[in-house]
């Protein structure tokens, strides 16, 4: 993370699985320039985190808001992190494009 980036958890919980929600957040971020990754949890929800320009991570955080077509968000989540607080596998490699996990 370089200095003037944003590091942000999010989770989003909804009819979010099954719905192309990870990789429509996957080309939604590419597209903003933000890296980090997305992945499905246990309990229905999904969690990203985003790292980039804050203006950009804020549009993307915007996005999750709605999400794709077929999804439908009840809430989200979102808080500021440094990845410290990130176990070392969850730390979103320096410069690495966004990822699905």
């Amino acid at each position: 993370m370089t200095a003037g980036e944003l590091m942000r958890r999010v989770r989003v919980t909804g009819r979010v699985q099954g719905v192309s929600f990870r990789a429509s957040c996957r080309d939604e971020a590419r597209a903003l320039g933000v890296s980090g990754w997305v992945r499905n949890l246990a309990d229905g929800s999904v969690e990203a985190v985003f790292v980039g320009e804050t203006a950009q991570v804020e549009a993307l955080i915007d996005w999750c808001r709605s999400g794709p077509r077929g999804a439908r968000v009840d809430a989200i989540d979102s808080e500021r992190i440094d990845a410290a607080a990130l176990s070392a596998s969850d730390r979103p490699e320096s410069g690495a494009r966004f990822a699905v996990r």
